[in-house]
């Protein structure tokens, strides 16, 4: 009998899911607004005029009420990993432990600390120790971010450690390799841009707001302006690290990149982009696909004669390193009866490399050494993730990216000529493009680790084994209890941001507005 319960790893799956995109809700946002704080306070010091700071502390009351929400929804996250998900924890423990350690001792601390000082430092720092402050601030809300993301890419990427069989466990080899995965180097680059385009369609979107309601103009088309040149440089790089990104997968998560193409055959090289298409698991095909000759091999693999392989040879070598890791799973067994078994010891010296592969029969036999081919051959079948699902979101989520691009050069344009309040259509477009940025983020977040599945750490443990020793009604409750707290504080959050952004700086008494402020809604324009 099968030794894992579906149930709880389904529900133990969801509550991860449901609680890491609540948290990203509030972290890209953070990442974003720390940098346009530090920039406009420079501008503040430099300049000395009073708009500057107004700016800063009125941008800086939304930043922390994020924040706030933020350390609330992230704190939990870590938990989870003891309570949920407890043989993860014991089995790579000592890998992915390190860089969130650290993270928790140097950089939230950091940042926490300056948070303070932020806040409460205006009337007893220097403009310049101020400011400092402020860029501190935003250097230890990145390096959150960069600790967190070196965890998590080595989950995609799992360098720098192996098995071993004396603690039955995964352990360090080296730090450096950990530290300086090129997965966490593309990972983090990428995604703090997106986080950098998030807070810049914020800012820019509540400034469009108030110049539709002729409200705090100079204050808003100030802040415009700095938005609109951090977001385009920002949504270009998104664009240009997303290419690397996409690199490093092609290395070494060619099945994540085979389920964003549904490519299910291998092609000759270049491979096409498939523009659109329905792919269809079934029957493992994609109807009404339309391709772009060549792009997909070039982007991939950047080159003319690299061969991106299909979803269906990529079944098969999965299948070929299942009868590999069987090997070294059956030499492992002898071993714990035998330690001095030399030709187990050879055996699995052989093989360890496809052991995790061998795991994956766990789901459907308790010994995968008594494996029947039928369930080598279902077990290589579970390495396709949901592919209809990875394509759309990858699809939508480019598509909202070159929409940034777009977007943010106009305010750039317009900005440079000092039009920003005389396009009404350009002001309503900004200003319901808001919710854009995290839509795209949470899909690439889907794309990520969706399209890892069914891998907790590729190639080594299957998400199945990485649950906790709970019941279903256990996880069940403890779901329903995120999903009622989280909700609850995602509301707070908003009531509070709209409550200070439709206050503006000016029913805060942070600036004297002489312009006749009108009552009528936002629809009326």
């Amino acid at each position: 009998m099968p030794m894992i319960d579906a149930d709880v790893v389904t529900l133990s799956r969801l509550q991860f899911a449901l609680t890491a995109l609540y948290h990203f809700l509030f972290v890209p946002l953070t990442l974003g607004l720390s940098w346009i704080l530090a920039i406009m306070e420079s501008v503040y010091v430099m300049t000395g005029r009073d708009v500057w700071k107004r700016m800063v502390q009125f941008w800086g009351i939304l930043f922390g009420i994020n924040f706030a929400m933020g350390v609330a929804t992230g704190v939990t996250m870590e938990f989870q990993f003891g309570t949920n998900w407890a043989y993860y924890a014991h089995y790579v423990g000592d890998i992915f432990g390190a860089p969130l350690a650290i993270e928790g001792m140097m950089a939230f601390f950091l940042e926490a600390t300056f948070v303070g000082l932020f806040f409460f430092g205006w009337e007893k720092l220097s403009r310049v120790q101020h400011m400092s402050c402020t860029w501190i601030l935003a250097l230890g809300t990145n390096l959150s971010a960069l600790w967190i993301l070196i965890a998590n890419a080595w989950m995609q990427n799992p360098v720098g450690a192996e098995f071993n069989l004396a603690t039955m466990r995964m352990e360090v080899t080296s730090l450096k390799e950990v530290f300086f995965n090129p997965v966490a180097q593309s990972k983090f680059v990428h995604t703090v841009s997106a986080g950098y385009v998030i807070g810049s369609m914020f800012v820019l979107s509540i400034s469009a707001w108030y110049l539709l309601r002729g409200r705090n103009i100079d204050f808003a088309k100030r802040s415009m302006t700095v938005a609109a040149s951090f977001g385009l440089a920002s949504a270009l790089s998104v664009v240009v690290l997303g290419d690397e990104s996409g690199y490093t997968v092609s290395e070494n998560q060619k099945m994540k990149l085979a389920a964003i193409e549904a490519m299910w055959e291998t092609e000759p090289a270049p491979a096409s982009f498939t523009l659109f298409g329905l792919p269809d698991m079934a029957t493992r095909t994609t109807h009404a696909a339309i391709q772009i000759p060549w792009v997909m091999g070039i982007i991939g693999t950047r080159s003319f004669d690299t061969v991106l392989p299909g979803i269906n040879d990529l079944v098969k070598r999965a299948e070929v390193r299942i009868n590999d890791g069987v090997i070294a799973y059956s030499a492992m067994q002898t071993l714990r009866k035998n330690p001095d078994d030399a030709a187990a010891h050879a055996a699995f010296d052989a093989h360890k490399g496809d052991l995790g592969y061998a795991l994956l029969l766990k789901k459907f036999i308790d010994d995968p050494a008594k494996a029947t081919p039928q369930q080598i051959t279902a077990a290589a079948d579970s390495t396709i993730p949901n592919v209809p699902v990875i394509f759309w979101s990858f699809r939508i989520m480019v598509g909202l990216g070159i929409y940034f691009i777009g977007l943010f050069a106009l305010s750039f344009w317009l900005a440079s000529k000092r039009q920003l309040q005389k396009h009404r259509w350009y002001l309503r477009l900004a200003f319901y493009s808001l919710p854009l940025p995290w839509i795209s983020t949470e899909l690439g977040w889907i794309v990520a680790e969706y399209g890892r599945q069914p891998w907790a750490i590729e190639g080594v443990l299957p998400t199945a084994l990485g649950v906790s020793s709970v019941s279903a009604g256990q996880v069940l409750t403890s779901l329903i209890g995120f999903v009622v707290f989280y909700t609850t504080l995602a509301v707070v959050d908003v009531v509070l941001m709209l409550k200070y952004a439709r206050s503006g700086p000016d029913g805060l008494g942070m600036w004297n507005d002489d312009e006749p402020r009108s009552s009528a809604p936002i629809t009326a324009y």
